[in-house]
């Protein structure tokens, strides 16, 4: 179970409307449980990198991959990629952040629950379990405590991730300001963009998946993201494994919601997190960082992520910040 394990997936391809013949296309695996435990078997990275690790894919950021994402910091123009906190109610945001000045001297308290669809945060690799096991096959019941996770806490990054990130901005390749809720993206998506581009995805690398949601929310109004949002489809995950991506992140949780997969809550994140031990960035605020990269004309840049190092715990809010 801990064996290294290698995938030949051939991952099929489907149009957006109806082939030759007038038929609907079939739908892209997987598309149950039964297909996505497949998948899951097939993709996942227990004991690619030793029985008690802790830090997944982070492996994959090496300190020649640091050193190359310095040389990325031309500029030195720096963009932070974290939405300010949502203190109101609202349909994307059940738990508003709090902020209370308190009485006296200048001082004042803070309270989130940053897990859901509306706060900037990274989630740990004890966030997302399947059939009662993390990452790498702990058992729920050897990490779950009342105090925290035993392993895969978000502590595991203390001392920070600096690297190459790839913006992939999928409005800008349809030529629209904004994914409309329930777009699916796939790999023909990104390698489309990869040519567009002229950037391409390599080892080591965070790649973040723009889909507009904040552009979309400033015109419409907020909506039920967890009911209904743009986001890669669960039949990416053999190339984002492929191409050895270390950090996968997005303007809303990084799925195409409803999935697409009957059965499954959650599947990228559980592909993503659980088999492969790849972190993942929630609710990132892209839009600055669309601009600053269409004017410049870049879409690599250093990125540097410093999660709050809470034993324990199962993800981090925290400013993101790239720089060009």
């Amino acid at each position: 179970m801990r064996k290294a394990i290698t995938t030949g997936i051939v991952v099929a391809t489907i149009s957006l409307g109806f082939t030759a013949s007038g038929q609907a296309p079939a739908p892209r695996s997987p598309v149950n449980a039964e297909e996505f435990d497949r998948l899951f078997q097939q993709v996942k990275n227990w004991g690619r990198w030793g029985a008690e690790d802790q830090l997944g894919s982070v492996n994959l950021i090496t300190a020649a991959k640091r050193k190359q994402a310095l040389t990325l910091a031309r500029t030195g123009q720096t963009v932070s990629l974290v939405h300010n906190p949502i203190t109101d109610k609202a349909e994307d945001n059940n738990n508003p952040f709090e902020h209370v000045m308190l009485p006296g001297f200048n001082m004042d308290s803070y309270k989130v629950s940053y897990h859901g669809y509306a706060h900037s945060h990274m989630d740990a690799l004890c966030h997302i379990l399947y059939k009662d096991q993390t990452y790498n096959g702990y058992a729920r019941a050897v990490v779950n405590t009342e105090k925290g996770c035993t392993k895969l806490g978000i502590e595991n990054l203390k001392q920070g991730l600096i690297t190459r990130a790839v913006l992939i901005d999928i409005p800008r390749l349809k030529g629209v300001p904004y994914l409309e809720p329930g777009t699916g993206v796939y790999q023909e998506d990104v390698e489309a963009w990869e040519k567009m581009s002229g950037t391409k995805i390599q080892s080591g690398d965070v790649i973040l998946l723009r889909t507009g949601r904040w552009a979309r929310r400033e015109k419409v109004g907020p909506w039920n993201v967890g009911r209904s949002a743009a986001g890669f489809h669960a039949s990416i995950i053999p190339f984002i494994k492929a191409r050895g991506v270390a950090i996968v992140g997005s303007d809303d949780a990084s799925e195409v919601t409803p999935s697409m997969v009957d059965g499954i809550g959650l599947p990228v994140h559980t592909l993503l997190i659980t088999a492969l031990g790849v972190n993942i960035l929630d609710n990132q605020d892209l839009e600055a960082l669309s601009e600053a990269a269409a004017k410049l004309k870049r879409w690599e840049f250093m990125i540097t992520i410093n999660p709050m190092p809470v034993t324990g715990g199962t993800g981090s809010p925290m400013n993101t910040i790239a720089t060009f």
